[in-house]
């Protein structure tokens, strides 16, 4: 039987939904260590920017259809999966990490979350199964489980960002851009990935790592 390996995705490009490179990476490295994975998003609007201009368009897309596109299709709406579906469950990041699946974006540690996401999120700790979050999707994870998990994760060496991920109660540690930390007792894989980057197979080191430890902790 394999491992089945949640992603959540949230839409379809860096600077409004999910980072593609790094879904990808994700996706393949899950299948090259032998396990599932199983694509989900919410059924939400985005606020659609133009990656060309980097400027918003002021149009709305809708998170779960921009992610089935990185999906080929095969996705769930995260509002039908429970932890009992899943072994682990990562998190890829681009701002709709921090914009769609919260609003760490906006508001930093007092962000609120997406509440199937923070539901997921909650079910998969308490049942002690592993969670994988790349980039600035650590955040979205302090903001989360911050108060009463107290989760050690890293987003690379960003003071301001760490700053923020501190003040939710969680603890940042610095970390290279081709490694990872893990919290053992939350059971818990961070990497930094385009935090960092400069190009995809940095990124792609540290994701590879990240996996096959979140991998190893089931």
């Amino acid at each position: 039987m394999k491992k089945r390996i949640g992603v959540v995705l949230s839409g379809c490009g860096v600077f409004d939904g999910s980072e593609i490179h790094e879904a990808v990476c994700t996706l393949l490295a899950i299948n090259r260590n032998g396990a599932e994975s199983i694509c989900m998003a919410p059924d939400m609007e985005l606020s659609e920017v133009n990656h060309l201009t980097g400027n918003e368009t002021g149009a709305k897309r809708n998170v779960l259809v921009e992610s089935a596109r990185i999906a080929r299709g095969k996705i769930k709406n995260i509002a039908e999966v429970k932890a009992a579906d899943l072994d682990a469950v990562i998190f890829p990041g681009g701002f709709g990490a921090a914009k769609n699946l919260c609003t760490f974006a906006f508001k930093g540690p007092e962000a609120t979350i997406q509440a199937d996401v923070a539901r997921l999120l909650k079910e998969m700790v308490a049942a002690k199964k592993p969670i994988g979050a790349i980039c600035i999707a650590p955040a979205l994870i302090a903001a989360t489980l911050g108060k009463e998990y107290a989760p050690k994760v890293t987003i690379g060496n960003d003071s301001g960002t760490a700053s923020a991920i501190n003040q939710t109660g969680s603890s940042h540690v610095d970390c290279p851009v081709t490694e990872f930390v893990v919290d053992r007792e939350n059971k818990i894989v961070s990497t930094p990935a385009y935090m960092l980057a400069s190009n995809i197979a940095e990124a792609a080191d540290g994701i590879e790592k990240a996996v096959k430890a979140v991998i190893d902790l089931i």
